[in-house]
């Protein structure tokens, strides 16, 4: 593992990094997360039966503008061309678990890692918004990369 942070100038203050004489790559990142909450509210998602419309229509397209928004929010991210968004869900209604996976495409000189990430995190925020007048106790979480291809380091896939 490379310890360097390349963020930092040499007097330690923060600098955005200089991918000019990068070449640009294919570059693809895909990160996951979790809601949890009451089967029902799950149920009533999965129905349709959220009366502030279809949760997961709408997360899905918070999810990309928030991946094209990402240079706004994280600081010292490059703002990026991004080629590709998508958002995919799957659930677990025993449990009351609602998993989210963004991967985000890019060619680039540089990585895809924090707009997947962005994506991810605004989307399960989103079905927060939609449901918590019915379920105030939802948990978002598990939130990581699960993947990046592309670049001098080439492709990384999360072990667990």
């Amino acid at each position: 593992m490379d310890d360097k942070l390349t963020h930092f100038d040499n007097e330690g203050r923060a600098i955005m990094v200089n991918v000019g004489g990068k070449p640009a790559t294919q570059r693809v990142a895909v990160a996951a997360g979790s809601v949890r909450m009451a089967p029902e509210t799950l149920r009533r998602i999965l129905d349709r039966d959220i009366e502030k419309g279809d949760v997961l229509s709408v997360a899905r397209l918070a999810g990309i503008m928030a991946a094209k928004q990402t240079p706004h929010l994280i600081p010292l991210c490059h703002p990026l061309a991004i080629d590709a968004v998508s958002l995919e869900f799957s659930s677990d209604a025993a449990v009351g678990r609602l998993d989210l996976q963004a991967t985000v495409r890019v060619t680039g000189a540089t990585g895809v890692e924090m707009e997947a990430l962005t994506a991810v995190s605004v989307a399960a925020l989103t079905v927060y918004d939609m449901c918590k007048a019915i379920d105030r106790s939802m948990v978002l979480g598990d939130i990581r990369l699960l993947e990046k291809r592309g670049g001098k380091s080439g492709i990384w896939l999360r072990a667990d």
